[in-house]
């Protein structure tokens, strides 16, 4: 026997074919689910039972930071009904498993799930952020064409600003201070009023790492959203750095707007932190 050729035996021509012919007619398909809320620990307990369930042929792909979430399916598989069956039904259940957390079902980031609504409503935005610095303006307008719908952003860090430029109440600011549900909502509204728009969302909290006390720490944000006549304000704890907090908050005033103009908009229960 020759040892040479018995490490590296060629294929027939017509086996060679064969299984070339059949990696070129595979089909490949892919599916998306966006979620907002649950931290990576949260998510894998979560999906463990649905990752276990899946056939050889479908790969999953978790992207998650910031407490947003994007799960891909991808398929790859001879049969092209057969595959399209099992990834329509697979995408089925993750929307069930994540009904009340889910964003968009198609590969999408926030900014362009709102702007499409926003856009579809003939709808404008405007926004007032102090803990955020900026960044959901920064996030809306990285979207091409977001000039038809966002008029502006006012970064109000300091309370000067929140009262000459937003009209915030600075009894309230006293009373409550900056890092409120009072001030977080006269800030949506005043930023609606200063550049008339339909809708408005305003951000204020403690991003760190200094700054935080015993009842409102460090990571400790109030949102406020208004669309139309309508505000709603929310108090989220962000675990995290600076970096994180920022990022967090982002996307969870993002999410607010994106669920108050769907309709699906879910009030807090009553936070007091006088």
């Amino acid at each position: 026997m020759n040892s040479a050729n018995s490490g590296s035996r060629r294929l027939p021509a017509y086996q060679y074919n064969a299984m070339t012919k059949k990696s070129a007619s595979d089909h490949k398909e892919s599916r998306h689910i966006v979620i907002y809320g649950y931290t990576r620990q949260e998510l894998s307990k979560i999906i463990q039972h649905f990752e276990s369930r899946l056939p050889d042929f479908v790969k999953i792909t978790i992207d998650s930071g910031n407490l947003l979430t994007k799960i891909t399916l991808t398929g790859i598989n001879s049969g092209v009904e057969l595959l399209r069956f099992q990834m329509n039904r697979l995408h089925q259940n993750l929307q069930d498993l994540f009904s009340e957390e889910l964003v968009t079902i198609e590969d999408k980031g926030l900014s362009q799930v709102l702007g499409e609504l926003l856009s579809e409503k003939e709808l404008t935005v405007s926004s007032a952020e102090s803990c955020t610095g900026g960044n959901i303006a920064h996030k809306i307008v990285q979207r091409a064409g977001s000039s038809a719908y966002f008029m502006g952003s006012v970064v109000s860090y300091s309370n000067d600003v929140k009262a000459e430029v937003l009209g915030v109440s600075r009894s309230d600011i006293g009373r409550h201070g900056a890092v409120s549900r009072e001030v977080a909502e006269q800030m949506a509204l005043g930023a609606a009023n200063l550049m008339r728009t339909d809708c408005a969302i305003a951000t204020t909290g403690i991003a760190g790492p200094e700054g935080g006390s015993k009842f409102k720490p460090v990571g400790t944000v109030w949102f406020a959203v208004k669309y139309g006549e309508r505000i709603v304000s929310e108090c989220i704890r962000f675990e995290g750095d600076r970096d994180k907090v920022i990022e967090s908050a982002t996307n969870h005033a993002l999410v607010m707007l994106i669920n108050l103009l769907r309709n699906t908009y879910t009030a807090q229960e009553d936070i007091n932190d006088d």
